[in-house]
């Protein structure tokens, strides 16, 4: 027999932040305790509201499975003597496996006889564990911010105010910071009241009578819908962003769709301040027109039904437009303020106290950006429009539009710079350089905005590892793998012609020039280098096998778009040419024995037999169009080149013996093959390819 268990958990309003994660760590606690205890069950459902976190598992056996197993103990030489009488070994064995030695099988495993005892449990009442087992998972579950009641020393995400625990019909008893366990559960808040659940099955159904639908799908389902209507009604294109769209889903119970309207001279504000403030104060999604302009409209989400929307809808009009005024404020002073005294005020802001100002960084970041643009070239041109990007880029940290809206930084400092009379590439350039700003993001697509992004970001990771701060594990305060990986797509995109190693001495040679390194410039590089390694080696494993990127990596990284076309061109050998393994076996014979040589100067008069002149011949013949290719990043054409001399190492081992006796003549065959060795591993490390 089985029945269905219910466990829910009812609580004061939950932030939204934290229900997702409560909510599966709830129902991934109750599933381990299952399998653990050796309780079969069917399906798992997880459900949960702003004041209520609840796991129904169907069909859970009345009773834990019996067990039978068999324990290997020690030898049969060690567990008797030759009279046959038990060791100490064996009788400690017998004790700690709960038996007596005449239970002792024996069994042979590897030649050697062991002695095997038989351990039998017989499953309990599933109902006589449950009391515990809830009261255990409840007790363990973990939240970033905890919070105790009452005289409680109990520390919960919110206070509980009821649960229910029920195994079928029956209620399992269970009591915490005074609350008992039972069968009745609260409906919506002001919609609903308290209802009693009968059995399991019933409770989505007893919720959704009291104005809660419990199930987050359904839930969902209905916010995008009424959304979706709403918007072909209208004609309107309504932006859903996902996280303010699972935020809602955990604001509310019963979730009902209106829209209110704000004044149109708001519209003289930047769309995208207005948008935020709509997004993170208000939780409203923003109105569209067909060119993605703001209209000026809202949608909301009530927690409750149709009743009285258009007395909530003015409601909400009336808060949005008191936010939308502050916006306005903030945007008219910050129209007073000069970048020259914005920048002023950065010398009184910390980036950290070992580095310095924003002041002191941004000196940093310009120096950077200057050798970046006299390393690659650029004209007088764009050179002074990097200069001047990367002297204004955080200007508009001290203004009073990015101090209430963070997130508008570099947004607000474009639209500021541009309406101060920067050009546009500067203007551009000074939201660009925080691209990317997250998985997924844009890079910039100017060369201007990309030198101000790179030097910016090299700046704080140099900053950051030469005082210690590097990433472990999952500490990283300064998003330094994002950044790193960011340089990377950014090199990526805009094909730049700079090696990693330049970038570094550039940034390394400011940093030594501008504030005192606790670390060694050497040791930094050395962090750095291998810290970029890894950022390379993600951004490769996302179209890559494994063994091709280490072996392209092992190669060089210093390059990084050649590193990624030769990864490319590797794969594609790999997966698409079915001889490649065997062009693959002829380098690696070349690897195993080139690294044999002591000397690495060849005599072409010592080339006595036709197979290794072949090889000579064959190998120089390919020099300067193989390099050519890496040179210009063409990984295909590259490879192409090293495959021409297949045949020829194929004939040089069928026809001439490398370790000849004559020392002279074996050298120099082992410096051909370390020469030739040595050109192979700049494309890769074939030895790394698994097959």
């Amino acid at each position: 027999m089985a029945k269905d268990l219910l466990f829910e958990i009812g609580l004061e309003e939950v932030p939204a932040r934290f229900i997702r994660t409560a909510v599966e760590q709830l129902e991934e606690r109750m599933v381990k305790w299952l399998e653990q205890s050796r309780i079969s069950h069917g399906q798992v459902h997880a459900y949960a509201t702003p004041r209520r976190l609840a796991v129904l598992v169907e069909g859970v056996a009345e009773k834990q499975e019996d067990i039978e197993e068999e324990v290997k103990g020690p030898s049969r030489k060690i567990a008797q003597d030759a009279s046959g009488a038990w060791s100490k070994a064996a009788l400690g064995f017998a004790r700690s496996q709960g038996v007596e030695p005449e239970q002792f099988t024996f069994q042979e495993l590897n030649g050697v006889e062991y002695i095997y005892a038989t351990k039998s449990s017989l499953g309990v009442e599933t109902s006589s564990i449950l009391s515990e087992a809830l009261l255990s998972i409840l007790s363990s579950m973990t939240f970033p911010k905890n919070m105790r009641w009452g005289a409680h020393e109990f520390k919960f995400v919110r206070p509980i105010r009821w649960l229910i625990a029920l195994f079928g019909t029956d209620v399992i008893d269970l009591e915490i910071t005074g609350v008992k366990s039972g069968n009745v559960t609260r409906g919506h808040r002001f919609l609903g009241e308290e209802a009693v659940v009968t059995e399991p099955s019933a409770y989505l159904d007893v919720l959704r009578s009291q104005s809660v639908i419990a199930c987050l799908n359904e839930r969902k389902d209905m916010i995008v819908e009424q959304i979706k209507a709403l918007a072909e009604e209208k004609q309107w294109k309504i932006a859903v962003k996902e996280d303010l769209l699972e935020e809602v889903l955990f604001l509310v119970e019963t979730p009902t769709v209106l829209f209110g309207t704000f004044d149109p001279a708001f519209l003289e504000i930047p769309q995208d301040v207005l948008i935020t403030s709509m997004r993170e104060h208000q939780r409203y999604f923003p109105v569209l027109n067909d060119q993605d302009q703001l209209l000026p409209f809202f949608v909301t989400v009530r927690n409750g039904d149709s009743t009285s929307l258009d007395v909530i809808a003015k409601g909400n009009e009336k808060v949005l437009r008191a936010r939308l005024s502050d916006a306005k404020f903030f945007y008219e002073e910050d129209q007073k303020l000069h970048i020259k005294d914005a920048l002023l005020k950065l010398e009184n802001i910390v980036f950290h106290e070992e580095l310095g100002s924003i002041a002191d960084k941004v000196r940093r970041t310009c120096r950077i950006a200057d050798g970046l643009s006299s390393a690659l070239q650029l004209s007088q041109e764009d050179t002074n429009a990097v200069s001047r990007a990367a002297e204004i880029c955080k200007f508009d940290l001290v203004t009073q539009m990015v101090y209430e809206f963070p997130e508008l930084q570099g947004v607000m400092g474009e639209d500021y710079a541009r309406r101060a009379g920067e050009k546009e590439e500067v203007a551009k350039a000074v939201f660009q350089h925080y691209q990317p700003r997250f998985a997924g993001d844009n890079t910039p697509d100017s060369i201007v905005g990309s030198l101000v992004s790179i030097a910016d970001k090299i700046d704080t990771i140099i900053g950051c590892f030469s005082i210690g701060i590097i990433p472990t594990g999952s500490q990283d305060p300064y998003a330094l793998r994002r950044q790193a990986q960011g340089i990377v797509q950014i090199m990526l995109g805009q094909k730049l012609p700079i090696s990693l190693s330049e970038l570094l001495n550039i940034a390394l040679d400011v940093h030594e020039s501008l504030r005192k390194m606790k670390l060694s410039a050497a040791e930094v590089r050395t962090t750095i280098v291998e810290f970029f390694g890894l950022r390379v080696k993600k951004i490769l494993s996302e179209n890559l096998r494994y063994d091709v990127v280490d072996a392209v990596i092992t190669a060089d990284f210093d390059d990084i778009a050649s590193v990624v076309s030769r990864g490319g061109a590797l794969m594609d050998a790999v997966t698409n040419q079915e001889d490649f393994k065997t062009t693959v076996e002829s380098f690696n014979r070349v690897s195993n024995l080139g690294g044999k040589a002591e000397q690495f100067v060849i005599d072409e008069a010592l080339l006595q037999e036709q197979g290794e002149k072949e090889l000579y011949k064959a190998w120089q013949s390919i020099l300067e169009g193989y390099h050519n290719a890496l040179g210009q990043r063409d990984g295909h054409k590259a490879l192409e080149w090293l495959g021409q001399i297949r045949n020829a190492i194929t004939e040089f081992f069928d026809s001439v013996m490398v370790m000849a006796e004559d020392e002279q003549v074996r050298n120099n065959r082992l410096a051909l093959l370390a020469a030739i060795d040595k050109d192979l591993k700049s494309f890769a490390d074939f030895t790394k390819l698994v097959w």
